[in-house]
């Protein structure tokens, strides 16, 4: 009997999931041993072929813990799940990895931001997980999109790999498709349930090296999620929000205990473009850039703080503006 179906007829067996399942071959010495010791029917194992067809028909994969394409992260969790299935491309599942989370009622000034900082993550090759929820999670999944190329964002899904949840994300499941990935513990075709969504959460938190959390209710999954991260050991990231807004409570709390760490922008984690290319920039064009904040600076101001004539800084200020650093507007220029 082929291996991945012995592992999927123990998990498939009622009341045993990755705990029991790893007490099962502790106790039994191997796979095959803890599969005679529970006596399954025939019927049985022909309803975990069919799943295992449909998911076959369907370019559904089952990856198990022993497979090199298994996320090795999760890997490293204690009790993680023996196997996942995946749908989509599949090297997504091997790139760095960051989790960002929030709640399904987000601001448009939060999902604004939560997209934004996704697109820098995968600008910057990073694969971005979320849970495919409403909201931030929406927006997450986006951001990362928009970034050119593929294996740009991982959905992690409470019920099986092939059943999309919430309806209202259809389009942005199969684009998350085609350039990305969509992984599950859940056997196909399974509807989600309250309980899976912890769970869920759980493998949301594993995956990556580090997570993000944005507007989120203090009581709520995001926060359950952010707070697995810690168990993990891994690195929290809170955006902030205002006192008064509900949504804001968990981030705000996480910072204020000292469990995370304060998210203000993309620079919290990768230098700056415009820095970058300042860096590039000849020492007379730096002398001049430094000078420019998002106040506009006149021309002759400009050359009285860098000790030239004005004929002088023109020069500098034209590769500047054609490098997109600066940009003229009334009173002078400021950074773009």
């Amino acid at each position: 009997m082929d291996m991945l179906l012995q592992k999927l007829l123990i998990l498939r067996s009622s009341g045993i999931g990755p705990v029991k399942y790893n007490k099962l071959i502790a106790e039994y010495g191997d796979v095959c041993a803890a599969v005679d010791s529970l006596n399954l029917g025939h019927d049985f194992i022909d309803s975990v072929r069919r799943e295992m067809d449909v998911a076959n028909d369907m370019g559904i994969t089952y990856i198990s813990d022993e497979d090199a394409r298994y996320p090795i992260n999760l890997r490293a969790v204690k009790n993680h799940p023996p196997i996942i299935s995946a749908r989509g491309n599949l090297d997504t599942l091997n790139k760095k990895m960051v989790s960002m989370v929030g709640t399904r009622h987000s601001t448009a000034t939060g999902m604004d931001f939560m997209s934004n900082l996704a697109y820098e993550f995968a600008e910057h090759n990073f694969a971005v997980v979320s849970g495919m929820a409403m909201g931030t999670d929406s927006a997450a999944h986006m951001g990362a999109l928009k970034s050119g190329g593929d294996s740009q964002t991982v959905a992690v899904l409470a019920g099986g790999v092939d059943y999309i949840w919430p309806l209202e994300n259809e389009s942005l499941y199969y684009e998350i498709l085609d350039r990305g990935v969509v992984i599950s513990e859940m056997p196909v075709g399974t509807t989600p349930v309250a309980s899976n969504f912890i769970q869920r959460n759980h493998w949301v938190a594993a995956l990556a090296d580090l997570l993000v959390i944005g507007e989120a209710d203090k009581n709520s999954g995001s926060m359950s999620t952010a707070r697995f991260a810690l168990d993990y050991g891994k690195q929290v990231f809170a955006i902030p929000g205002h006192p008064s807004d509900p949504r804001s409570a968990g981030p705000n709390s996480l910072i204020k205990n000292g469990l995370a760490t304060l998210c203000m922008s993309s620079k919290d984690f990768f230098e700056d473009t415009k820095e970058q290319n300042h860096k590039k920039n000849n020492g007379a064009e730096n002398d001049v850039l430094d000078k420019i904040g998002m106040i506009p600076v006149s021309e002759s101001v400009l050359a009285n703080l860098v000790k030239k004539t004005v004929p002088e800084i023109k020069a500098d200020l034209v590769m500047l503006e054609l490098q997109g650093l600066i940009r003229k507007q009334d009173g002078g220029y400021v950074l773009n």
